[in-house]
């Protein structure tokens, strides 16, 4: 029986979702969760291959299991040999024999979380970006807006990056600031390696001033990672949701 898997994690204690070595990984975990329950090593497949510390409140995965199982048992389980890892099956239903959590994704969203205030994080540490100058956050959504469309995001991209192509379609990219909070949404199919952060990254630069929307329209069409904002750290990002 093929499952569907929804996920929710804090990313800070693991190098990413991917299974690496002897590397802490979500994969990794649930996998062993699996073997656990069933006495059978199962792989796991992820929608999206968060990075390190990086952390989600919507990944989406599927898995095999040879025994019968009630998807909510299947969950209470799974949950059960997790702990104490900071990763929780929100829900589980039986798909179809050739449901695939990547590839057959429509649509991934991403939150990215900035805390606007002079003071450091105490309790939010590890969860959120802390940017101490004030954000001009509705720059920062004006100049958004000129990366929505199908374009090629070079500049945007990793150079470790393993897609074919550097052309992506971005639905969604909006700013607005709530209290001394900053937060940026962004949707799209798929998304290149770190093109979130990138362009999390280079949108402060122009809440800081330090750019302008044309800019950010130039350095798009440069496709020269040169021409990127500082990265922005994994802390404050989220997969919130994954559309089939």
């Amino acid at each position: 029986m093929r499952f569907k898997l929804t996920l929710e994690y804090d990313g800070g204690p693991f190098q990413g979702w991917q299974r690496l070595g002897d590397a802490p990984s979500v994969q990794g975990a649930l996998e062993d969760a699996v073997e656990k329950l069933t006495g059978v090593r199962s792989e796991v497949v992820g929608a999206g291959r968060t990075d390190s510390g990086v952390h989600a409140r919507g990944q989406v995965a599927h898995v095999d299991i040879e025994k019968p199982f009630e998807a909510w048992k299947l969950a209470e389980a799974l949950n059960a040999h997790l702990r104490p890892a900071p990763i929780a099956v929100l829900s589980a239903e039986e798909a179809a024999p050739d449901f695939h959590a990547r590839f057959d994704a429509t649509k991934r969203a991403y939150f990215y979380r900035i805390i606007n205030r002079r003071a450091p994080l105490a309790i939010e540490r590890g969860h959120a970006w802390r940017v101490g100058p004030t954000l001009d956050a509705p720059a920062m959504h004006a100049a958004a807006q000129r990366l929505i469309g199908q374009h090629d995001f070079t500049t945007f991209r990793d150079a470790h990056c393993q897609a074919k192509s550097p052309v992506k379609t971005l639905d969604r990219c909006d700013v607005a600031r709530d209290g001394d909070e900053v937060h940026i949404w962004c949707e799209a199919r798929s998304f290149l390696h770190r093109q979130v952060r990138s362009m999390v990254g280079t949108l402060v630069e122009v809440g800081l001033g330090k750019m302008s929307a044309d800019d950010v329209a130039a350095a798009l069409a440069a496709k020269d990672r040169a021409c990127c904002g500082p990265v922005a750290p994994a802390d404050g990002l989220y997969l919130m949701r994954v559309d089939y």
